[in-house]
């Protein structure tokens, strides 16, 4: 018997049908280990599993990708059947300081069944490592369907995601004084709304009106650009992100619904799109479920969720894939009455090239601190010892052969990237080994950001 031919490489164009065979959501089957997902916010832990794709619709996906510049798929053949596959997007991220860092996001995964722990993952990983780096994209990010598969790459979570419930009759606001927007806001004037969701309401402060979808697609773009641009772990979104906007029904999920406010002077400066879902059980019945809501001042974030929690013939607002940092909490009488449901890890990071990613985030405290990495195999650059200097606006990391503070694994320094998780937590669990007194705090005091990373829609 002849050996069998394995190749790693893109697909070909005619290869695209098979290339999505291999995927799990173009068959049907499970694309999320069975655990409650923060991201869905129906009742049941997470949606039904899709039809398996018509030759129709991989034709279409294909069209769609191979025009997409941004799409870089990879695929393994053995013997020229497609048995795996994967892909890399590229996106821009927020990194601390407000500068962005260009990203490979890691998508759309699967090896098919019967091929299996033969390593053909790790094929695909390095070969889109080795591509990306050959872009530019010094950072790789994903969503972890599966916990247990990604670290051994060498991702690590880097942001979360929490799904919570708020009970209308709970739901009472603080006085909006202490609130002010100092944009929108004059000296001694405050931002009320009445309840309700009529069109157009609000005050001499602003107004909220409900849109239809083509109006959406204009506002979302504009809006999530402010957002983007001063919130850590926020993605740049891709051509097409909100073309799928619709005012058509939704099976009995119901159609979306668009609350849009706008300033004093008429500016747009936050949206939402929410929807009111029937139910054939009386526990689930009365839900309004927001899929998404963004606002770029505080005064537009709390008259958007003024109207939401106490709309009317509801008795129950769901808020899946939100940050773990809600500042709503704080604007409620009783802040235990927002209760999280759901809570997962979001993206998780992987530094391709270590020194290049952390030179382009900014560091609040100045400090100059050396770090060992070792063992890193698919990205064997990243090893060695490294002195990261940051000063003000400037920093460096360059090699260094001087005695280290600390040695610290390629996931414990991804996680940390961003800002938002714990040095102490890392070093407790021995992802991070200190060598100096004092190097884990000061670490932790380097890398972390405020507010807590977080990105609105995944990949």
């Amino acid at each position: 018997m002849s050996a069998m031919v394995t190749q790693v490489r893109p697909p070909q164009p005619g290869e695209m049908a098979a290339y999505y065979r291999a995927l799990p959501f173009a068959n049907g089957l499970p694309s999320w280990e069975p655990a409650d997902a923060a991201w869905h916010g129906g009742p049941e832990p997470w949606p039904a599993q899709r039809a398996p794709a018509s030759a129709e619709q991989l034709e279409k996906w294909a069209e769609a990708d191979l025009k997409d510049e941004s799409f870089h798929p990879i695929a393994t053949f053995v013997d020229g059947t497609c048995v795996g596959a994967s892909a890399t997007l590229s996106f821009e991220v927020t990194v601390p300081g407000g500068g962005v860092v260009r990203m490979a996001g890691v998508t759309a995964t699967g090896v098919i069944v019967t091929h299996r722990r033969r390593g053909y993952l790790r094929q695909m990983m390095q070969a889109m490592f080795d591509a990306a780096l050959e872009r530019g994209e010094p950072l790789a990010m994903l969503s972890a369907s599966e916990g247990s598969i990604y670290g051994r790459f060498g991702f690590s979570p880097a942001t979360y995601r929490t799904r919570w419930e708020l009970a209308r009759h709970e739901a009472a606001l603080l006085p909006a004084a202490t609130i002010e927007s100092e944009s929108e806001s004059e000296p001694g004037s405050e931002y009320e709304y009445a309840s309700g969701a009529g069109s157009g309401s609000g005050s001499e402060a602003g107004s909220l009106e409900l849109v239809v979808a083509a109006q959406a697609k204009q506002v979302w773009p504009m809006v999530h650009a402010v957002v983007r641009a001063s919130r850590v772990g926020e993605l740049s979104p891709l051509p097409g992100r909100w073309d799928g906007l619709s005012d058509d029904a939704d099976g009995t999920n119901g159609p979306l619904r668009y609350l849009v406010h706008r300033d004093r002077r008429g500016d747009v400066d936050g949206i939402a799109n929410f929807r009111l879902p029937w139910s054939s059980t009386a526990g689930n019945a009365g839900t309004l479920v927001v899929e998404a809501l963004e606002a770029t001042n505080p005064v537009s974030y709390r008259a958007l969720w003024s109207v939401l929690i106490d709309f009317d013939l509801t008795k129950t607002v769901v808020a899946p894939g939100r940050p773990r940092d809600e500042p709503l909490r704080w604007m409620l009488t009783n802040p235990r009455a927002m209760r999280v449901t759901r809570q997962s890890d979001n993206l998780w990071a992987r530094l391709l090239d270590v020194p290049r990613a952390l030179t382009q985030r900014s560091y609040d405290t100045a400090d100059e601190l050396s770090f060992t990495i070792a063992g890193d195999r698919m990205c064997p650059a990243n090893n060695g010892t490294w002195r990261l200097r940051a000063d003000g606006g400037s920093v460096t990391c360059v090699p260094t052969g001087q005695v280290a503070d600390l040695t610290l694994t390629v996931p414990a320094l991804s996680s940390l990237y961003l800002g938002g998780l714990s040095a102490q937590d890392l070093a407790y669990a021995g992802h991070i080994t200190p060598h100096s007194d004092g190097a884990v705090g000061r670490l932790a005091r380097l890398f972390r950001a405020d507010s807590e990373p977080h990105n609105s829609f995944g990949f």
